[in-house]
């Protein structure tokens, strides 16, 4: 089904052809258009797997984007910037913060210069 005829589809501009939805011009199947939203809420949906936690010391900011992945991957994350002179661990908090907000997250400190950044499916219980 061509990019045209999908759009039309989900306007409900077009009538629906029962016969090749699903298929591509090229005869390809394709997946089902699903809304961004659900795809964002499936990949944060809590799972009854077993959670994973991560423990990064990032010697430089360069490091960011492979928390950034850990994180992205729904795992949680310890960071320990007490290796990295205090500017750029600052750009790393900062870093850190943007990344948990943007992905619904929580960031908590735990200790001098030590922070948990959590998904939105684990819960941080403090005492």
């Amino acid at each position: 089904m061509g990019a045209v005829r999908k759009v039309a589809g989900y306007l409900g501009l077009s009538g629906i052809d029962h016969y090749d939805e699903g298929y591509d011009d090229d005869g390809q199947y394709e997946e089902e258009y699903m809304p961004a939203t659900e795809r964002a809420a499936r990949r944060w949906r809590s799972s009854s797997e077993s959670s994973r936690i991560v423990m990064v010391q990032p010697l430089k900011y360069n490091d960011a984007p492979l928390i950034g992945q850990y994180f992205r991957e729904g795992q949680t994350v310890i960071m320990d910037v007490t290796g990295m002179a205090m500017p750029e661990a600052t750009r790393m908090v900062d870093f850190a913060a943007g990344l948990a907000y943007g992905c619904e997250g929580r960031i908590e400190r735990i200790a001098d210069r030590v922070f948990l950044l959590a998904p939105a499916h684990v819960e941080i219980e403090t005492s």
